[in-house]
This record gives structure tokens, C-alpha cells and sequence, in this order.
């Protein structure tokens, strides 16, 4: 099956269910957190889900797919980086982080996948050569 949108890629799919298990479980984060780590890994774990289907719209031209992929990539790293800083702050379990960071880890994979492999998804004659 060809992916006729970024909510078709299976990065995409689970990058959405990190940042939404990711929101589930910073609501019982401190209040005094809200406008610093809260916000922080809520934002770039949403930015990679947004930041895909940006790089998804600008597969005309591979320079600017890659690019767009590049700051998936940081986002996704970014997020990584939070989550260390909420278990070691004790508002994620050993196992939550294990879990999320495996999640997080996975999609890092396959952001590299596409990354390598980027020309496969460029739009020639109007039909994507790949899906993902």
C-alpha cells in the first residue's frame, strides 16, 4: 500500500501514540512543571508528528524533504532528552521511561531509514517511488 498521506506512514502512527501516551502521563506531573518540562516534551513530542507531515508535503524536492526530516529527527532526540529529565526528576517510573524511550528509540530507527533513503519517497510523474 502506498501511504497517500504522513497519517499512513507507520513512523507517523507511532510517533502520534508516544506524544499522546506521553500527554496521559505528564497530567499528573507536578503544576509547578507545567510551563517548563510539561510543556517542553508535550511540544516536541508533538513536533515530530507535525514536522513528518510537513516534510510529507514538501516530497517535490529531496533537499527540502530532508530537511524537514533533519528536524524530525531533532524533535524526536529532544523528546528522548526530556524523558530522561523526567525520570531522573522521579516523575516517570524506571519502567514508563524504559517504555517510552524504546517507543522513542523506534521511530528514531525509522526516521533514519527514511533519511537514508530519502529519494525513494520523492515524488517523480506524480507517484511517490516508495511508502513507509
Amino acid at each position: 500500500m502506498v501511504a497517500k498521506s504522513a497519517k499512513d506512514l507507520r513512523v507517523y502512527q507511532k510517533a502520534y501514540a508516544l506524544a499522546m501516551e506521553i500527554f496521559v502521563i505528564s497530567k499528573a506531573w507536578p503544576k509547578e512543571e507545567t510551563y517548563a518540562l510539561t510543556d517542553q516534551v508535550r511540544r516536541s513530542a508533538r513536533s515530530v508528528c507535525s514536522n513528518l507531515r510537513e516534510a510529507w508535503s514538501k516530497r517535490l524536492y529531496e533537499a527540502h524533504f530532508v530537511s524537514k526530516l533533519t528536524d524530525v529527527d531533532a524533535e524526536n532526540n529532544e523528546t528522548d532528552t526530556w524523558l530522561d529529565f523526567a525520570k531522573d526528576c522521579q516523575y516517570l517510573s524506571i519502567e514508563d521511561h524504559s517504555r517510552l524511550t524504546q517507543m522513542n528509540r523506534e521511530i528514531g530507527g525509522m526516521i533514519g531509514t527514511m533519511l537514508k533513503s530519502a529519494s525513494s519517497f520523492i515524488i517523480s510523474d506524480g507517484k511517490p517511488s516508495t511508502d513507509y
